[in-house]
């Protein structure tokens, strides 16, 4: 498959003539959409972790899984922050390559799993349509979901990496409003723009800590020791 546009997505080398969606999108593959604000903190920080996550889990991204992330108030073409390079550096992870972009309609219609830095993200996200309500989650949020849920209901890896996502997503949709989080601020993670690279850190660890269970289910693979 041919990567998204500007390069931010990797997929698994699959051919054009793969049976597509209602909306012309290919079904075996599995896109996961970071939302911040201005994209050039918090998501680049959560989409490169989650890339160098399942990597290190399955030995390569690939088999349909689609990593990319927008803003809000994305700045369109903008670098990613240097605090926020160094982060990824101190995970081992690749900052290269990374250009911002504006959130648009079609980045939400293409994803199978919006994951949100703020509740107010998640609100955008959704106010947009295209039923992103039951895709749509903050980080935080998804991740509590995803610690009630036993990884034996989910598909084993070996019939696929989308088929086992899109059961995690269902079971999550399906559990939220069972478990709330205990208070507002528990789903947030917080904006290090402009903060020093102590603050920039802490959100790192926090993002390390909220991304860590969710691609131990997605994978099924938890952490190397």
């Amino acid at each position: 498959m041919t990567a998204p546009e500007s390069g931010r997505g990797i997929g698994n080398g699959e051919s054009s003539a793969e049976i597509t969606t209602t909306f012309g999108f290919p079904r075996d593959t599995f896109r996961i959409l970071h939302v911040s604000t201005g994209n050039v903190c918090r998501s680049p920080i959560t989409e490169r972790l989650t890339r160098h996550f399942v990597s290190q889990r399955l030995g390569i991204l690939g088999g349909g899984l689609i990593v990319e992330s927008a803003g809000t108030w994305g700045h369109e073409g903008a670098p990613m922050e240097a605090h926020a390079e160094t982060v990824l550096a101190d995970f081992g992870a690749d900052a290269s390559g990374f250009v911002g972009r504006e959130l648009l309609d079609e980045h939400v219609i293409r994803a199978d799993l919006v994951l949100t830095a703020t509740r107010d993200h998640r609100a955008q996200v959704i106010s947009m349509g295209h039923s992103a309500g039951l895709r749509t989650f903050t980080l935080k949020e998804f991740t509590r979901l995803v610690d009630a849920i036993d990884p034996a209901t989910l598909p084993p890896l070996d019939e696929g990496l989308v088929m086992r996502a899109r059961a995690l997503v269902r079971a999550a949709a399906a559990l939220r409003g069972w478990l709330l989080a205990p208070t507002a601020e528990a789903d947030e993670v917080y904006d290090p723009y402009g903060a020093p690279l102590t603050f920039f850190r802490s959100i790192g660890d926090e993002i390390f800590e909220a991304l860590d269970p969710v691609v131990t289910a997605l994978t099924g693979v938890p952490a190397r020791a």
